[in-house]
């Protein structure tokens, strides 16, 4: 069993500056690429940043140049650093994470509970 709890999330001024962080906790042997999605009312659940164990990521076009994520493997902790916001980044943010929670067990993938993230104008 693993657990994602986030933090970080709130509300701020266009312009302004937000941190999320997501720490993976429970029965843990490695972890492969982290995530966050995020969705706003009416829309679909869309990728914003993912980061490989080996830290290499990837942005969503709309978030490039403005959102950094980066990875702390010591602590099994994700995060984004949301720069610029726009009140377009209103939205729920959620973290996951691919799990192997032995040697030899299978590969999981769990979800954090989400994140409220308010951008006003």
């Amino acid at each position: 069993q693993v657990q994602l709890v986030e933090s970080g999330g709130g509300l701020v001024q266009a312009g302004g500056s937000l941190r999320l962080s997501c720490a993976a906790s429970g029965s843990i042997f490695s972890i492969n690429v982290m995530g966050w999605y995020r969705q706003a009312p009416g829309n679909e659940r869309e990728l914003v940043a993912r980061i490989s164990d080996g830290g290499n990521t990837n942005y969503a076009d709309s978030v490039k140049g403005r959102f950094t994520i980066s990875r702390d493997n010591a602590k099994n902790t994700v995060y984004l650093q949301m720069n610029s916001l726009k009140p377009e980044d209103t939205a729920v943010y959620s973290c996951n994470a691919v799990v192997r929670s032995s040697r030899y067990g299978l590969w999981n993938i769990y979800w954090g509970q989400g994140t409220q993230v308010t951008v006003s104008s």
